[in-house]
């Protein structure tokens, strides 16, 4: 068994490739045109002006707004006195906060019900979900979700 003899050696044939034959069976990914992507918002992107049309469809106190963007109410204030447009961290909450609003406008007959709504403490999958939840990413997701639970009719 161990003998080695028994075993052949192959030959092995050579192929001269040509570069047009290689370019054949080459595969290439498809061209993706960046024109067609939205643009993701920049941190400058949500002007005051945006924040102001956002703060118009639900009524939220100003002392609300500064908790779920975790600044101070002055802060808060500066932004609208200084009309400039509000930084990373704060531009992805409100984009958030933004889809949560639309999510809660089309559940709710208005901003109003909205409104109470968000201020119930409800149990949603075995946790409380409160208007605090507001004031984290994972609280407003979770918000999200419940509201698109209720329009799909599966509210828990």
């Amino acid at each position: 068994m161990g003998d080695k003899s028994c075993y052949m050696a192959k030959k092995v044939k050579k192929y001269q490739i040509e570069e047009e034959d290689i370019k054949k069976f080459l595969l290439e990914e498809p061209v993706l045109e960046y024109n067609s992507i939205k643009k993701l918002p920049a941190a400058t992107d949500y002007t005051c002006k945006k924040f102001e049309w956002l703060s118009k469809l639900v009524p939220f106190t100003q002392r609300e707004w500064a908790d779920i963007l975790d600044l101070s109410e002055r802060t808060l204030q500066r932004y609208a006195r200084d009309g400039k447009g509000f930084e990373g961290i704060y531009t992805d909450r409100l984009l958030h906060i933004e889809q949560l609003i639309e999510a809660g406008l089309e559940t709710f007959v208005n901003a109003d019900a909205f409104y109470t709504w968000l201020k119930k403490d409800k149990m949603v999958m075995g946790h409380q979900l409160s208007f605090q939840s507001l004031f984290t990413t994972r609280g407003i997701q979770e918000t999200i979700s419940q509201l698109l639970r209720i329009q799909q009719g599966v509210y828990s």
